[in-house]
């Protein structure tokens, strides 16, 4: 048992000390008809290591991430109208993917403890006591589908997507052998995932009530995290560039930033704002800007 749980606890300090350094750049996304570009990047992590996997809060008024200090990853909030930050946990774990609630007043992350246990937690942002969401179940990543049902990337061979319903305390797996990107189709009842059961991955929804699928596009090749757009078209990025992709009318992924001339590169996670009009980028830190 003395063996079992060092070993946890090594391959979780390797896990935590192996993270990239990145940073998090927000941009004003522009929208004019079918036409997008992003203007005016600014460095809203500012902080050597670890600092990834943005959301926006429900309002657009700030953006969720995880970063790193004193080798400990906990959860920021950028204001952005105030241009500050605030860190919002202090545990003896690890937390990553924020999110906020239906509820408001609450934010759910991963919390990777030094054990190797990861599980889903809810926070208050008023930095009271939080607690754990979903019992026995290793949640990598995971989207609120309303206000009683947590959609969820499971850890495990293979990776599942699975429902948990918090009104009447089930789980259920409602596919397999999947990326680690989903989120709530605007507009819709449905959430998208990348598939990864064919040689290429490729976009589907599904209905996380009867279990419901459908092919929705291939995805972009070498790239794992996709967003979308309030007018439901899907950005994915690469390397320095964004590329979208409107189901339904875009035959193909159209090339529509770059960020070279921002010297930026490296693009992992990004985020949008619910009024569609911001973004938050990912990219790795050493291609930063040196004057931000």
């Amino acid at each position: 048992m003395k063996i079992k749980l060092l070993l946890l606890i090594f391959l979780t300090t390797v896990f935590v000390y192996s993270q990239p350094a990145t940073e998090v750049y927000l941009f004003d996304l522009i929208q004019n008809d079918s036409v997008f570009t992003v203007e005016n990047p600014v460095n809203i992590s500012k902080n050597k290591g670890y600092d990834n996997q943005p959301s926006f809060l429900n309002d657009g008024t700030g953006v969720l991430f995880a970063s790193t200090r004193d080798n400990q990853t906990d959860i920021v909030l950028y204001n952005l109208e105030n241009q500050t930050k605030a860190w919002l946990t202090s545990t003896l774990g690890n937390e990553y993917s924020p999110i906020q609630t239906p509820y408001k007043k609450h934010f759910t992350a991963i919390r990777l403890e030094g054990d190797g246990t990861q599980l889903l937690w809810m926070y208050p942002f008023s930095r009271r006591k939080p607690k754990v969401l979903i019992e026995n179940l290793t949640v990598g990543y995971h989207a609120w589908y309303n206000k009683n049902m947590v959609v969820a990337f499971v850890l495990g061979d293979p990776s599942t997507l699975q429902v948990s319903n918090l009104k009447f305390k089930i789980k259920y797996p409602i596919e397999k052998n999947i990326g680690r990107s989903i989120h709530k189709i605007p507009e819709t009842d449905l959430i998208s995932y990348i598939s990864l059961q064919e040689n290429e991955p490729e976009i589907y929804s599904i209905n996380p009530v009867n279990s419901e699928k459908k092919y929705i596009a291939d995805a972009l090749i070498d790239s794992q995290d996709m967003v979308w757009t309030p007018d439901g078209t899907i950005i994915m990025g690469k390397e320095n560039k964004l590329f979208k992709l409107k189901p339904g009318i875009d035959k193909e992924w159209i090339e529509f930033a770059s960020l070279e001339s921002f010297k930026l590169n490296g693009i992992t996670r990004i985020a949008i704002s619910p009024l569609g009009n911001k973004i938050a980028i990912v990219v790795d830190e050493k291609n930063e800007l040196n004057d931000n």
